[in-house]
């Protein structure tokens, strides 16, 4: 008898590998066949089968040598856990094994788990997989059969014993060192055509419509490893410049991008520019910073049409800038992985703050750009105490790491879990210079020959160092290090990074999770084994591993519970149990919003920040756009206590207190302006910000104008719309307090079609430091903007499906002509056909006040709500919602988990529309409605979990 059936996919936050961590977690005996297991997947179950070797459960394991697929580590690895019985079926040329059948014997059924996923990697996290689980009573003849012919396979199987490993392993290298052999026999004679990656196409296409729009320089920020050499060499081949100059900052990575651009464009008109080789005569010149500044007057002002910068955190020093300022070309491309390590200046302001393209690590992960990693959070030893120490006492810190039991115990877990490859080849993060020599000195005893690398070391070292590990003969396995690897330094072949310090940076935690998941030739993934104490800040792993700047308490600790299953591609993130509830305790009791933690936020910031700049204080929000896993600075606008600090400028002057600052926001009318702008942030339509940036070099815009500044950020904007942000801006829409209130910065004409700068604005705008601030808060706007939304129209409303608004933003985006002000306190509120219904699944943050029972989630697919209690059916509003599909109403649902977070409001989600499909009652309606998107099951997991 079935009780259950079910369809597990790797989609929309679900994943086969956690249905698979659930069954084992409950079993009493399982019995798997699988065809084909690697290490990838293998390790992903580590804990699992260690659970269930301590919980004295037994299972058996079959799979097959067909095809060579399943890898002999793997077969070892099973081999360790002495309650598990291993066999192979051995194939031959007329019989294949392909079977993916996963069986959990527990106390009062059977769940059999039966689709396409075997054990690896991408099977049980990212390939599209269809695996169905049934769960069955045992009397029925479903399962009998099932048992019955797993008994029979399982007899057909020979043990894998040491001298059936041992002779399969042989034969695995055997045909690893053929392949070899006859790659370097035969030439490969067919030309794959190469073809932008999907970041490669989006830089490119947000290039175009930059041109288009009048622009002449852009930057793009890419992680290293996604291909930006490429992009720009797609871009040049789309845009047929007839002369481009490519400047390098180190003559190393020059021949590559010649080479790059050569395979594309063809090698006629590719010229070198170097110290030993000037090749004048040709169209494309490639070159080196070094070369170029005491040679740049050898060629004409205008002699190249697009100029690349590469590596374009360098380009504000002094020895680009005067070659940068000589040459006019068309087209100025920027490109950078590490905006941070600008070397001095305004690297964005260099390219006219246009960014085509963002890729951060998050987004380099979820389109397989670069390689996934396995994350373990594992419990440190008893003996290490760090609850009563700051963690920036590295001192002390240090000494208490420095413990011979702590090497054992990191080294036992090394052995568990092991790595990718043959040869371990580990970076080891460190507090300071004392504990990574302690560490090599240990590791080296105990036989696993380290090195120490610090900043004190010689760049010969440093590079020697690394050739010895990166080389598959020499015995060197481990470089320990503090933070020379941190930023700017690539190991390629890195297949194991050790965290070994306490995380109190989610912007050093990324720069060091960096460093090894650039892709290698034959390499899967990266292991990460991060040894997490009982110190003060441990909630900030959780931040760092959510690949989100923007977020909040309640969905980072439903991720940190569920194990972040919004990680894109074959990722994975797995704690400890004690680990988990220590992150999970502190976040509980962390607020977000509190200026003592908004403060620590800041100063760690600052500290990273000043290291890199002449000036320590931030002074930009677009300073933290540079940082990959740095804070939300619209978080330090967010404080409502005091209207000075509802602007960054106003936090800062609060926080340091220096004269400058202090007197930036005593000019009233400058502060009150910026406090306006801050108020628009996050932007949820770009528009009013685009017209605004234009307003600050221009008395006035029209129309169209209007719409050529705007179509620089998105594809398309209709007329309606641009005339509604003229309006907005004109104030139309304000109620009388919010114009006695604000300053009023723009005036429409509407008979002209002319929007025009007050005398108050562009009185504000004469002051050089007044206008730079004001440039920043619209930058910034844009680019998150965005980051977020990308260039799609959304139309009219204006919404993404899964993004925040509050319901004044409702008005806004819908092109509402009324007091928008009039947008709030209702569960329901109309304009024209629009009906936005706003949702509260819970009254009062705490989880356990009373829920809203009467609405809640009926499936991913469907939702109950109860009308305002004044709708009766026989209303026209009543009419229209329980009939909205026959009169066309459009139903927008905006749900959000409770009213407030931290003590303050949160934003609506909006699901999108649907239609009313069932209902009941008067005063109020009760109504089911079909969702036309189905919720993607993280979501949907976030809206229902109680942590």
């Amino acid at each position: 008898m079935h009780l259950t059936n079910k369809l597990i996919t790797n989609s929309k936050g679900q994943t086969f590998l956690y249905e698979l961590q659930q069954a084992f977690a409950t079993c009493q005996r399982f019995y798997l066949s699988v065809a084909f297991i690697n290490y990838s997947g293998l390790q992903l179950l580590l804990d699992n089968l260690k659970e269930l070797k301590d919980r004295g459960v037994k299972g058996q394991i079959m799979t097959t040598t067909y095809l060579n697929f399943t890898d002999p580590k793997s077969l070892e690895k099973i081999k360790t856990f002495d309650n598990i019985k291993l066999k192979v079926f051995q194939t031959d040329r007329s019989t294949g094994f392909h079977t993916k059948v996963y069986i959990f014997e527990n106390k009062d059924d059977f769940k059999i788990m039966i689709g396409s996923s075997n054990i690896t990697q991408s099977a049980l996290k990212s390939n599209v997989e269809w695996n169905v689980e049934i769960v069955s009573k045992e009397q029925g003849c479903f399962l009998t059969k099932v048992m019955n012919e797993y008994q029979q396979l399982w007899e057909r199987c020979h043990d894998a014993d040491e001298a059936f490993l041992e002779e399969y392993k042989n034969f695995i290298h055997e045909m690893k060192l053929r392949a070899v052999v006859r790659e370097q026999q035969f030439e490969y004679t067919v030309k794959k055509k190469i073809t932008p990656n999907i970041m490669q196409r989006e830089a490119m296409d947000n290039l175009h419509r930059l041109r288009d729009h009048g622009e002449e320089r852009a930057l793009v920020i890419s992680a290293t490893g996604t291909g930006k050499t490429y992009m720009s060499a797609f871009d040049v081949q789309s845009y047929k410049p007839k002369t481009l100059l490519f400047i390098v900052h180190r003559e190393e990575i020059l021949r590559k991008a010649k080479e790059t651009f050569e395979k594309l464009l063809g090698s006629g008109k590719m010229g070198l520019f170097t110290g030993n080789e000037k090749e004048y005569g040709k169209n494309y010149v490639f070159t080196t910073i070094q070369t170029l500044k005491d040679n740049y007057l050898l060629f004409s002002e205008d002699q190249f049409e697009y100029i690349i910068v590469d590596e374009a955190h360098h380009a504000t020093s002094s020895s680009y800038t005067k070659v940068l300022e000589y040459f006019k070309p068309k087209f100025l491309l920027g490109m950078t992985a590490t905006p941070e390590r600008c070397d001095s200046g305004d690297v964005f302001g260099l390219f006219d703050n246009n960014i085509a393209l963002e890729v951060r690590l998050n987004e380099a992960l979820e389109e397989n750009l670069v390689l996934p990693f396995h994350y373990f959070g594992i419990t440190d030893i008893e003996g290490i105490d760090l609850h009563d120490v700051s963690i920036d006492n590295v001192a002390e810190v240090s000494k208490r790491l420095k413990v011979h039991k702590r090497v054992d115990f990191i080294i036992d877990k090394m052995n568990f879990y092991e790595f990718d490859g043959i040869k371990c080849k580990c970076l080891g993060f460190c507090i300071s210079i004392d504990h990574a020599e302690y560490m090599a000195k240990e590791f080296t005893k105990r036989g696993i020959k380290s090195a120490c690398l610090t900043g004190r070391d010689s760049p010969v070292r440093r590079e020697e160092v690394i050739k010895q590990l990166e080389n598959d003969y020499d015995d060197l396995q481990v470089i320990f290090s503090v933070d020379i690897f941190n930023e700017g330094v690539d190991i390629p072949s890195v297949n194991l990074v050790l965290m070994l310090r306490p995380t109190n940076s989610p912007i050093i935690f990324m720069q060091q999770l960096g460093r090894g998941l650039r892709k290698f030739e034959g390499q899967n993934f990266l292991t990460v084994l991060d040894f997490i104490g009982n110190h003060s800040k441990v909630f900030l792993i959780a931040i760092a591993l959510s690949g989100k700047r923007f977020y909040d308490k309640d969905s980072l600790k439903v991720a940190v519970d569920r194990g972040f299953p919004d990680l894109p591609g074959a990722t994975h993130i797995q704690m400890d149990k004690i680990s988990q509830q220590r992150i999970l305790e502190q976040l509980d009791q962390e607020n977000f919003r509190a200026m003592k933690y908004l403060k620590d936020e800041y100063y760690a910031f600052k500290e990273l920040y000043s290291r890199k700049k002449g000036n320590d204080i931030p002074y930009y929000l677009m300073d933290y756009v540079k940082y990959e896993g740095s804070p939300d600075p619209i978080k330090f606008i967010d404080n409502k206590r005091s209207d000075k600090k509802r602007s960054y400028v106003g936090f800062l002057a609060a926080v340091e207190k220096t004269p400058e600052l202090k007197e930036l926001v005593k000019n009233e009318t400058f502060h009150q302006i910026l406090i306006q702008l801050s108020s628009y942030l996050p932007l949820k339509r770009v528009y009013e910000f685009s017209i605004l940036k234009y307003l600050v070099s221009h008395e006035s815009i029209t129309i169209d104008a209007a719409r050529n500044e705007i179509l620089k950020v998105v594809e398309d904007v209709t007329g309606d719309s641009i005339h509604h942000t003229f309006e907005r801006l004109n104030q139309d829409f304000d109620d009388k307090r919010q114009k006695e209130r604000e300053m009023r910065l723009c005036v429409y004409d509407s008979e002209e079609g002319i929007l025009s700068r007050t005398n108050t604005f562009s009185e504000v705008l004469t002051g050089e430091q007044y206008k730079r601030f004001i440039l920043d808060v619209l930058n910034y706007g844009i680019f998150r903007y965005e980051k977020k939304f990308g260039a799609k129209n959304y139309g009219v409303p204006h919404f993404k499906l899964y993004e925040q608004y509050t319901m004044i933003d409702t008005a806004i985006l819908s092109n509402y002509r009324k007091t928008h002000s009039s947008f709030r306190g209702s569960g329901l509120v109309t304009n024209g056909k629009d009906y936005f219904l706003f949702i509260d699944l819970h009254k009062e943050e705490d989880i356990k006040e009373t829920i809203n029972y009467k609405d809640h989630f009926i499936s991913q697919s469907a939702f109950q709500w109860q009308s305002p209690n004044t709708k009766s059916q026989a209303s026209k509003q009543g009419q229209n919602i329980i009939h909205n599909k026959d009169y066309g109403i459009r139903l927008h649902l905006f749900i959000r988990k409770y009213r407030k977070l931290d003590g303050q409001s949160e934003p609506f989600i909006y699901i999108g529309t649907g239609d009313v499909y069932k209902y009941e009652g008067n005063k109020p309606i009760t109504t089911e409605i079909a969702l036309h998107h189905e919720i993607p099951t993280s979501l949907y997991t976030e809206f229902i979990t109680k942590v």
